[in-house]
């Protein structure tokens, strides 16, 4: 069985509505917790890593000597084009280990429902089951990056313009959350609380948009994380 390794910054912050297409496809599902437990010697040369989100910036290495780790192990893999994806924080791990500018997004949070724009690239990528037939996806982020030389974009928002971007053909890197499921987002709506009121962010509000979009984000998640893994297969 293939190996598939998920480095999970906060609990609840998980593969959710990846984890059953992943599993689908061959792949033995393991979580690293990142900060609790030492990164893998097997996590260079296992089938799959995944670097999940988290509520802490790449540029916090002081506060959070670990993520030099992760960084280190992406920018590894993404050298010899070892499947590899990145979610939010993952993302901007991926860029910051291509050596590009990871900083705090001048148009401020980034939290909710809201439409992404594929590039020509995107379109003619997995992303595109992911758009059709509803373009709005989950986001849930204040910092952003450059884009690093080398790198593929493929999808903007009308905040920010840098929203994924693939790496050779085996790397994908998403700023947003196409994995949150609308039963466990009530968890994130209590563990960022403080994030969420700082940002004014209603609750209430992102509730009801939960229980309007995520479910129809949820299948079209499913069809897009097959796709990708069926792509990335040799």
């Amino acid at each position: 069985m293939k190996t598939a390794l998920a480095i999970r910054h906060v609990a609840f912050e998980d593969l959710g509505s990846f984890a059953e297409p992943i599993a689908a496809a061959g792949y033995s599902i393991r979580y690293v917790e990142a900060g609790m437990q030492p990164i893998p010697a097997e996590a260079a040369d296992a089938d799959l890593v995944i670097v999940l989100g988290g509520p802490i910036g790449v540029y916090q290495t002081e506060e959070y000597p670990f993520l030099a780790d992760e960084a280190a192990l992406l920018r590894a893999r993404l050298g010899c084009d070892a499947p590899t994806l990145g979610i939010c924080l993952g993302s901007q791990l991926m860029a910051a280990a291509l050596g590009a500018r990871v900083y705090p997004g001048g148009a401020g949070k980034e939290i909710g429902f809201a439409p992404i724009s594929l590039t020509q690239a995107g379109r003619d990528s997995a992303l595109a089951a992911l758009v059709e037939p509803e373009a709005e996806v989950l986001h849930w982020h204040g910092d952003t990056f450059d884009l690093p030389d080398g790198a593929v974009l493929l999808a903007s928002s009308a905040l920010y313009a840098h929203q994924a971007f693939a790496v050779g053909r085996r790397g994908l890197a998403l700023q947003f959350h196409p994995e949150a499921e609308r039963d466990s987002l009530e968890r994130w709506f209590i563990g960022h609380t403080a994030e969420l009121s700082a940002a004014g962010v209603s609750i209430a509000g992102l509730r009801a948009a939960a229980a309007a979009k995520a479910l129809g984000l949820s299948e079209r998640s499913r069809r897009f994380i097959a796709h990708w893994l069926a792509d990335i297969v040799e």
